[in-house]
């Protein structure tokens, strides 16, 4: 069975708070998890940037054993520097109008 970094929320109502956990793929959002790796604080803070903590020796520990990043973490972990961006999506040209004769 796979396993899959995600995030697993806290906090209370209309205040998130997420730690960074390595899970079983087939596992919920918030049940049992193998190990936190980190957090993160998607409320900007008063300097107004949002704040996140990672364990990285044990997120690249994870990363080797094969653990596969959500969508979320990908975009996280790659603006911490421990991997490579995901990918842009493809940009389609708008459809033009057609002409009237």
């Amino acid at each position: 069975m796979g396993l899959r970094m995600r995030l697993a929320r806290f906090g209370r109502k209309h205040l998130p708070f997420y730690k960074l956990v390595v899970a079983q793929q087939r596992a919920p959002r918030d049940g049992k998890h193998l190990d936190v790796v980190g957090w993160f604080n998607p409320i900007p803070a008063a300097d107004g940037n949002k704040h996140i903590g990672l364990k990285f020796d044990r997120v690249k520990y994870w990363l080797a054993v094969g653990a596969q990043p959500s969508e979320r973490v990908t975009r996280l972990l790659s603006k911490a520097g421990l991997i490579p961006p995901p990918p842009l999506p493809p940009k389609f040209p708008k459809a033009q109008p057609k002409a009237k004769e």
